[in-house]
């Protein structure tokens, strides 16, 4: 009897598998039957039954219903991306210096780290995923960026990088850039012109250009400031000379009123002094000295002056 109750033991009941198993396959169905896509991702369906391997639209995010075993969607991301290309290796998308290398119209060789922004075009998907599928990135970005900057820099000397040109540059490759990636249904949505480095030798002759240029403009400034000092002296020395004219003339002029008022006070005494001869005797006491009380005249001469010969007739 127990070994009859050992054996009953060690056979497996059917209703402790089933149940895990049934829960299992619904849960396998359901997982194949139903894809859900993030807000940033679209999805090409692939398909036994379609005649290209493929549905004709690709999904957009939410959930969609494919057949079980027979589709599955593989995910793209249309979120924005960053290729960098950068001489730091902890920068780029490839390990060491991935920098640009690229020659100038005048031959000097320059290196370029520079960042590409992109996107997946979510209406191209198909045509995308039919070319390049996950390869876009290796395939297109980076050859097409790199293309584009070495022809870009080939159209401008390397005083035009330098200085005033540098914006045209940065354009030129957008531009070239955008159009290559629309062939390759990528959105280019900008474009980082990061650094550019000259070779050493190019480097320590644009520095003494610049020591150069500062030393001229040093000069011509102590040049415009003695000439301002000179122009500034000049402009005294003409006031002084100016003021002196004017002081001489107004003395001369002085003068001449002064002489003219004296010659006219002169006639009035002349006129007064006609027939009244006592007058004169008068002034000439009173210009005396207000210390002599006392005078001794010789006798015969009652003055020293010859009043008489100086009275006019």
């Amino acid at each position: 009897m127990s070994n009859q109750n050992f054996a009953n033991r060690g056979r497996l009941n059917p209703r402790i598998w089933i149940i895990p198993a049934a829960l299992f396959a619904i849960v396998v169905l359901l997982s194949s039957t139903f894809v859900f896509l993030q807000a940033d991702e679209y999805g090409i369906v692939k398909s036994f039954i379609q005649p290209n391997g493929y549905r004709k639209e690709a999904v957009g995010p939410g959930l969609h219903l494919i057949i079980p075993f027979i589709e599955t969607v593989q995910k793209y991301s249309v979120a924005s991306q960053t290729y960098t290309m950068s001489s730091t290796s902890s920068e780029g998308a490839v390990q060491g210096d991935d920098s640009i290398q690229a020659r100038t119209k005048d031959g000097q060789q320059i290196s370029i780290d520079a960042s590409v922004i992109y996107a997946i075009d979510p209406n191209k998907l198909i045509q995308l995923h039919i070319t390049w599928q996950n390869r876009y990135e290796e395939m297109v970005v980076r050859p097409v960026a790199r293309a584009a900057i070495r022809n870009a820099v080939s159209q401008f000397g390397v005083e035009e990088i330098v200085s005033s040109k540098r914006g045209e540059l940065e354009i030129a490759i957008r531009e070239e850039i955008k159009a290559s990636f629309a062939q390759n249904h990528i959105i280019m949505t900008d474009f980082l012109l990061r650094n550019i480095r000259f070779s050493d030798e190019y480097a320590a002759a644009v520095e003494q250009k610049q020591i150069a240029e500062q030393q001229a403009q040093q000069a011509k400034f102590v040049v415009e400031q003695k000439r301002q000092e000179a122009e500034q002296a000049r402009q005294v020395a003409q006031g002084q000379a100016d003021a002196a004219v004017i002081s001489a003339k107004g003395s001369a002029e002085a003068r001449l009123i002064q002489a003219e008022a004296e010659a006219k006070a002169n006639e009035l005494i002349a006129a007064s002094l006609v027939g009244h001869p006592e007058l004169l005797t008068y002034l000439y006491i009173s210009k005396l000295a207000p210390n002599i009380t006392v005078m001794l005249l010789p006798s015969g001469a009652p003055y020293i002056l010859p009043l008489g010969e100086m009275i006019p007739q």
